[in-house]
C-alpha cells in the first residue's frame, strides 16, 4: 500500500479512482488513455450516476478517499448541480454524469473518434 506521502503513478491513481467509482456504484465506466493526445492528464474517466445525488455523492466519496488515501488535493467543478461533475486529479480526469447530460456532451466520441483507446472499466 502507498502511503500518502509517496506520489502515485498515473497508472496507480487511474487503480484508485475505478476501485472508488466501482465501490460507489458508477455506471458505464470508460477508461481512455490520452498519453500522446493530450497535455491535460494521462487518462479520461468517464461515468454515470443514476440521479443527481449518487452524482455528487460518487464525486465527493472520490475527492475525500484521495484526499484522506493518498493526501491527493483534487479540482471539482459542477457539485452544486450533480448534472455533470469534472474532478481534475492531474493526471487523471474524471467526469461523472447523469445520463442523460452524458449522452448529450457524448465526450467519449470527442476523445475517441475511431472508439479504439476506449476500455470498460
Amino acid at each position: 500500500m502507498t502511503d500518502a506521502h509517496s506520489p502515485l503513478s498515473s497508472d496507480e491513481l487511474l487503480a484508485h479512482i475505478l476501485a472508488s467509482l466501482d465501490e460507489d456504484k458508477a455506471e458505464d465506466v470508460v477508461k481512455i488513455n490520452l498519453r500522446g493526445k493530450s497535455e491535460m492528464g494521462d487518462y479520461m474517466v468517464i461515468c454515470s450516476g443514476r440521479s443527481s445525488r449518487q452524482v455528487m455523492s460518487i464525486a465527493q466519496n472520490l475527492v475525500d478517499r484521495l484526499k484522506q488515501d493518498h493526501g491527493r488535493a483534487s479540482k471539482v467543478e459542477g457539485k452544486e448541480t450533480g448534472d455533470w461533475v469534472l474532478i481534475d486529479t492531474g493526471d487523471v480526469i474524471v467526469h461523472v454524469f447523469r445520463p442523460e447530460v452524458r449522452e448529450f456532451y457524448q465526450l467519449e466520441k470527442m476523445w475517441l473518434p475511431s472508439g479504439d483507446d476506449a476500455s470498460q472499466a
